[in-house]
């Protein structure tokens, strides 16, 4: 017998929560029944997203303050900062912040509880780095929007914006959540000022195929 598709109870709540009106609620949910239970949560892997990986080993003279946006566990967390960064990593859900800080209790990195769409105003222009993955993507309608914005605006003068999402052609259809963005939303990303410097998609091997955006931009 297959195991169960760990995405069907996130988008049960997210189906749920989006009825309800509200955008967000659904991701403390989501993490408090996994830590409860034991239920995985598919985009939580206990190990550095592998773009952000490839993407420091070839900027090893990285320095500056970093944000992770949507933290989860902590893992691209730690790793920016064992690379020499100062970070910043806030998730949405408590439960995760918390769960955070008890893995890596010497951690330098300061986890806090944050929602993107209303992020400290001291974050505005704040970080040399930003890295975004898979947070874009599990927003619908205006909140997608919004939040994109809310990122570009974190990148300081000079910084970067590291984005990692899963990518559709307009022609596709939107699927099931997460929804794949279009390369004509990572436009949402650029305020004036943040200029896309590089947007390359990626084909990562599965039944099906997992086509993905990795997009830097520049402050």
């Amino acid at each position: 017998m297959a195991a169960p598709d760990p995405r069907s109870r996130a988008r049960e709540l997210a189906r749920e929560s989006l009825a309800r009106g509200d955008d967000t609620g659904w991701f403390e949910t989501l993490y408090s029944e996994s830590r409860r239970d034991g239920t995985p949560i598919s985009w939580v892997d206990l190990a550095p997203n592998p773009y952000l990986v490839e993407w420091l080993r070839d900027r090893r003279d990285v320095r500056g303050r970093a944000l992770v946006v949507g933290c989860g566990y902590g893992d691209d967390a730690e790793l920016l900062s064992e690379s020499g960064l100062e970070v910043t990593a806030f998730d949405i859900s408590p439960t995760a912040v918390t769960r955070c800080r008890e893995r890596f209790p010497q951690s330098s990195v300061q986890y806090q509880v944050a929602d993107a769409l209303t992020a400290p105003p001291e974050w505005t222009r704040a970080f040399d780095l930003v890295f975004e993955a898979y947070t874009v993507q599990v927003l619908h309608g205006s909140a997608r929007v919004r939040c994109a914005r809310a990122i570009g605006s974190f990148v300081a003068p000079g910084g970067t914006l590291l984005v990692v999402a899963r990518s559709r052609l307009p022609e596709d259809p939107e699927g099931l959540m997460p929804w794949p963005l279009t390369a004509a939303e990572l436009d949402d990303f650029a305020l004036p000022g943040i200029v896309p410097t590089s947007v390359r998609e990626v084909i990562e091997p599965g039944d099906p195929p997992v086509p993905r955006f990795v997009a830097e931009f520049r402050g």
